[in-house]
Parts: C-alpha cells; sequence; structure tokens
C-alpha cells in the first residue's frame, strides 16, 4: 500500500500542472469534443508507459553504477534542480488556452493521439522526473520488479484516471477558467514540484 499512495501522491502532483500537456487535452476536449481528447489523452499515457519502460530497463542495465552512489547523487541533484526550476516557473506563469471550436474528424483520429504522444514525448521535463523519480525512489530503494511496477504503475494508473476527467470536465470548467483561477492551480502545483525537488535532492546525497 505504500507504493501505491506514493504513486497516487505523484500522479495528483503531475495532473495539477498547467503546462503543455494540460493545454493539449483541454484545447483538444473544447475544440472538438471528448473523443479527440481522449486520444490526446491515450497518446500521452503511450507515451509514458514507453518511457517508463525504457528507464526501469535503463536503471536494471546499470545497476552495478548506482550502488556505488555517484550515479543516483548526480540524476538525484539534477532531477531535484530541474525539478524545483519547473516548480518555480509554474509557480509564477499564467498559461493562455485558445477556446476556437472544431469539428471532430474521424479522419484525423491519429493526429489527435499523435498530438498527444508528441507534446509529452518531447519534453524533456518527462524524461527528467522518470528517470530522476525512478532512480530515486525504485532503485536506491532495491525496490522488487512488483514493488516498482506497483509505484510507476499507480502514478500512471492516476495520471490517466485524472486525464480523463479532465477531458470530461473541459466543458464544465470553460466558463470558470479566469486568469485568478489559473495563478492559483499554478501556484499550488509549483509549490508541489518544488517540494518534490527538494525531496529528490535530499534523497540524492542521504543514504
Amino acid at each position: 500500500m505504500q507504493y501505491i499512495a506514493e504513486g497516487i501522491a505523484f500522479g495528483l502532483t503531475l495532473t495539477i500542472l498547467l503546462g503543455p500537456i494540460f493545454i493539449v487535452l483541454v484545447q483538444s476536449s473544447l475544440e472538438s469534443g471528448s473523443r479527440a481528447g481522449l486520444l490526446a489523452a491515450s497518446g500521452i499515457w503511450t507515451s509514458d508507459i514507453a518511457i517508463v519502460a525504457l528507464a526501469l530497463g535503463f536503471i536494471q542495465n546499470i545497476s552495478p553504477y548506482i550502488q556505488s552512489g555517484g550515479f543516483v547523487f548526480w540524476v538525484g541533484l539534477t532531477g531535484g534542480i530541474v525539478l524545483i526550476g519547473v516548480g518555480m516557473a509554474t509557480f509564477m506563469k499564467a498559461p493562455v488556452i485558445s477556446f476556437d471550436r472544431k469539428k471532430f474528424s474521424k479522419s484525423g483520429i491519429f493526429g489527435y493521439w499523435l498530438k498527444g504522444f508528441m507534446v509529452n514525448t518531447i519534453n524533456p521535463f518527462t524524461f527528467i522526473f522518470w528517470l530522476s523519480t525512478i532512480t530515486a525512489f525504485v532503485a536506491r530503494r532495491h525496490l522488487s520488479q512488483f514493488e516498482a511496477l506497483l509505484f510507476t504503475g499507480s502514478i500512471i494508473f492516476t495520471i490517466m484516471v485524472t486525464d480523463s476527467l479532465k477531458v470530461f470536465l473541459a466543458k464544465l470548467i470553460r466558463r470558470r477558467i479566469t486568469p485568478k483561477l489559473l495563478s492559483i492551480i499554478n501556484k499550488i502545483a509549483g509549490t508541489a514540484l518544488i517540494v518534490f525537488g527538494f525531496i529528490l535532492l535530499l534523497r540524492s546525497v542521504v543514504t
């Protein structure tokens, strides 16, 4: 239960970020409907699953280097600094979302999926987050394969649930999205990222 709870906490932190992924979900839903939003979301989930699989395999293959402590230190240090930096930027930034309506196109189904997949994949934060998290919270604690799957699976499951909610609630929140609300959410998300960044920094220096 501990690993599931930790995974859910990480997933909830990521889900309140108002970055490019949030914008893709909300814009796709408002512009072309819930089907387009879910297709974009499925592309994001596919990207996350692929990156997690690669990160877990990478960490497993270099486990001898991880045990030396040097790898954990530098990955944790880099990841922590990046998370803190992204958190500070998120704290101060108010994203702009366009609500121009477009018709859902069946011929563009792959395009909706690809849009979500590419936005998530080319975002360097995605790779750094997963690599740093798996290094500090999986490899450093010597979790078994099952425990690692529980932890990372809980994060992804939480993201999938909350992303789906964003898609279906997009129309309801359209009129409620104000600069003040965006600012409040950004401050909450930014603070959470800064906290997790410091946690990664601490885990990288404390045995």
